[in-house]
């Protein structure tokens, strides 16, 4: 069960990186991050032995680094500024 969990969010990533290649960079980043969060919400709301390869270390730590990194690429890409052409 937890793998396709895993599967979904990676494949939700995959997707945000060709959109980020193709076309906006903006929306691949903020679509990747958002899939981040969705895995930490994952791996909060999941049994360990349901989690599947979201349980890395222990519940509290996932959820920290993943929520991090997730709101992190949110800002990033929301807050970096367009370079001038």
């Amino acid at each position: 069960m937890g793998g396709a969990f895993y599967l979904s969010i990676l494949v939700a990533a995959g997707i945000a990186l060709v959109i980020a290649a193709r076309s906006d960079w903006r929306l691949g980043i903020q679509v990747l991050g958002s899939a981040i969060l969705v895995a930490a919400l994952l791996r909060l709301i999941l049994a360990t032995r349901d989690a599947g390869m979201l349980a890395v270390r222990n519940r509290f730590l996932d959820v920290f680094l993943l929520t991090g990194a997730g709101v992190a690429l949110i800002v990033l890409a929301s807050n970096i500024p367009d370079m001038p052409s």
